[in-house]
């Protein structure tokens, strides 16, 4: 089957819309195979805006890795804005990719990768206008299987009537393992159909198919039992785990995007998972283990990533890039490299105490010297301990003025709101910390244009952590409580006004809540809000909580639940949970000892430098952990005369 490119009926519409150059591809470095020289095909999607999904990680790898595969093809997809889709369905121009804009539906494979729950109206939104039949049970042989992957996808039940199949975990072999199967099944003439293909990935263990399993629940809402519905169907699906990184040096061709997009260098991954055991964070669950990228490898990803892109910043990516053992190494090998080419370097975030200013100043040397980033999370030393957030305030004083007193001016601090077990005073002393932090400043750089942004995001429990069991704080009530810290802080004729306060409401942490630890019954409700115009749910202008209330309230009682159900109750050890037939690696035993050492506020040490503490990943997962020092350096990338 051909597949013709839409764009000629596109390219009419785009004089009409916001931003169309984010619809016409060509970008440096994108991938075009000639369609019949593909036996399988992938449509890969970031299911929000293009200047959010194209700079996303884990699309631009998997591109990259399936193009390399003789016989493959994959194309790019993102979310088109309310006014092109309004145009779209005016004019029948079906959701295209933006490499050759050929229809979504003529692929193969339709794979979405969600690092938030929020994207799944955007999914809907694209199934419709590809001409995918919504509900899994509708689509034919020749509709192309729609898969879930990214750190969503961990309890992919709420959009399981959506979804043909859901991956949990690392991406790369994955997809090769996938495709390998669809290539045999096609070369065969597609034999028994879509549930036969559907069958034989669902077989290897590591392909979560929804249609395969039947929930029962029990009289009083809960779940009974999750029960397979087909022989050779593991009660279980394993996620993936990607081991040694230097065998998987991607991406090796970044690509450099037409429109501004949300983050405008180069990024490498420097290493993957995190045993911090910080107990809100589902990405350092449920990546465990740690696997570091060699300084080397770290040096060749940069060097060949520059030349193909010329970008003139590269960050180094992690959930914690300063814990790599070799970060000093790293960042002093990559500043010497490129003095003389100014490119700077970036960490996402640092460590209250892993900064230290040699790294920090490394960092900055090609660089402009901008604000840094730190998050203790809880305000109160006890919530730090709830949270296993092990830093003190006398830790963050003692960095800060480090930072102050080197000439840095700014520093922004990164606090959750609705913790288990927080009270009002918790917060409040976030408030406290704020100013001792802005008189620190001042003491020891001798200026008053110190400044301190304290940025507040409200608390959303996730499945696969230890707090997977917990209450979530309402909307109303982290409003009360956010409301009571700006006063505080507005108060203080002193140090107010130094002192930057930005939070969001708990109205979106809510329907976050809602969404994430859901079951299949969520379903009814992402339908109707789609149906009701939601669209871009992670975006503020766009997010309406009433919409999705009003869903709820329609679509839950029919079930005996509501959203506070899903939301503020508190779970027992009991409970069957919807994604505990999804084995992140994680002994749901461990998780449970360590929401009790939460609640008696018990710290517990990064296994990476102590004895294991039994979380079960290694062991379940045949992995280890794989770190430095290698003893390597960062060579001049020529001789110097």
């Amino acid at each position: 089957m051909m597949s013709e490119s839409v764009f000629p009926q596109l390219e009419a519409l785009l004089p009409h819309v916001q931003k169309p150059i984010q619809y016409v591809g060509g970008e440096l470095n994108s991938t075009v195979k000639p369609w019949e020289s593909a036996d399988v095909r992938w449509a890969l999607m970031y299911p929000d805006a293009y200047e959010v999904g194209l700079p996303n990680q884990g699309v631009m790898i998997l591109y990259e890795v399936l193009n390399e595969r003789e016989g493959v093809l994959a194309e790019r997809t993102y979310s088109v804005w309310p006014d092109l889709e309004e145009l779209m369905r005016e004019h029948k121009v079906p959701q295209f990719t933006v490499d050759s804009h050929r229809p979504v539906g003529d692929f193969d494979v339709f794979g979405l990768s969600f690092s938030t729950e929020l994207g799944y109206t955007n999914m809907l939104t694209a199934l419709d206008l590809a001409g995918i039949p919504l509900e899994a049970r509708n689509r034919t042989v020749d509709h192309p299987i729609v898969l879930a992957g990214g750190h969503a996808a961990f309890n992919p039940e709420p959009i399981a009537e959506f979804i043909d199949c859901a991956v949990i975990g690392d991406g790369e072999q994955a997809v090769l393992d996938m495709t390998e199967i669809i290539r045999a099944w096609k070369a065969e003439g597609r034999p028994g159909g879509r549930e036969e293909v559907l069958l034989r990935l669902a077989k290897t263990g590591g392909v979560y198919v929804p249609g395969f399993y039947d929930i029962e629940y029990l009289p009083d809402g809960r779940i009974g039992r999750v029960v397979p519905n087909r022989s050779g169907v593991p009660w279980r699906v394993s996620k993936h785990t990607v081991m040694d990184l230097d065998e998987w040096p991607y991406p090796k061709q970044p690509l450099v995007p037409l429109a501004e997009t949300v983050h405008e260098r180069m990024s490498v991954e420097i290493f993957r998972g995190c045993t911090r055991g910080c107990r809100f964070c589902q990405a350092g669950m449920i990546t465990r283990p740690v696997r570091e990228r060699s300084i080397t490898g770290i040096g060749e990803m940069v060097e060949k990533g520059l030349k193909a892109t010329g970008f003139e910043e590269v960050g180094l990516l992690s959930l914690s890039s300063a814990d790599h053992t070799e970060i000093a190494d790293i960042a002093k090998g990559l500043a010497d490299r490129y003095s003389d080419d100014k490119v700077g370097l970036s960490l996402p975030s640092t460590r209250v105490d892993a900064f230290n200013v040699d790294l920090a100043n490394e960092l900055t040397r090609n660089g402009r010297r901008s604000g840094l980033t730190f998050a203790p999370e809880g305000g109160s030393e006890r919530m730090r301990k709830v949270i296993n957030k092990m830093v003190s305030e006398e830790d963050l004083i003692r960095t800060v003025a480090t930072a102050y007193g080197n000439g840095w001016r700014q520093v922004k601090l990164y606090f959750m709101c609705g913790l288990p077990t927080e009270t009002d005073e918790d917060v409040l002393q976030i408030g406290d910390m704020a100013v001792n932090v802005i008189a620190k400043g001042r003491e020891v750089s001798g200026q008053n244009d110190i400044r301190c942004t304290v940025s507040i995001g409200g608390f959303v429990p996730k499945p696969h952590t230890p707090f997977q069991w917990a209450p979530q704080l309402s909307a109303e009530e982290t409003d009360a409580r956010l409301t009571k810290l700006r006063d505080k802080i507005r108060g203080d004729k002193k140090y107010g006004r130094s002192i930057g306060f930005r939070y969001h409401d708990g109205k979106p942490g809510i329907v976050e809540g809602l969404l994430s630890r859901g079951d299949r019954r969520i379903g009814d409700v992402i339908r109707a809000v789609y149906e009701s115009g939601g669209r871009f749910d992670g975006w503020r202008e766009h997010f309406s909580y009433d919409r999705w209330m009003q869903a709820a309230e329609k679509a839950l009682p029919a079930y005996g639940v509501d959203v506070a159900w899903y939301t503020t109750r508190e779970r027992t050890y009991e409970e069957v949970l919807p994604w505990d037939h999804l084995d992140s690696g994680l002994d749901k035993d461990w998780l449970w000892e360590d929401w009790q050492d939460a609640l008696d506020e018990t710290e517990v040490d990064d296994c990476r430098w102590t004895p294991c503490f039994d979380c079960g990943v290694c062991p379940q997962m045949d992995t280890q952990i794989q770190i430095g020092p290698t003893g390597k350096k960062l060579l001049p990338l020529s001789v110097v005369k």
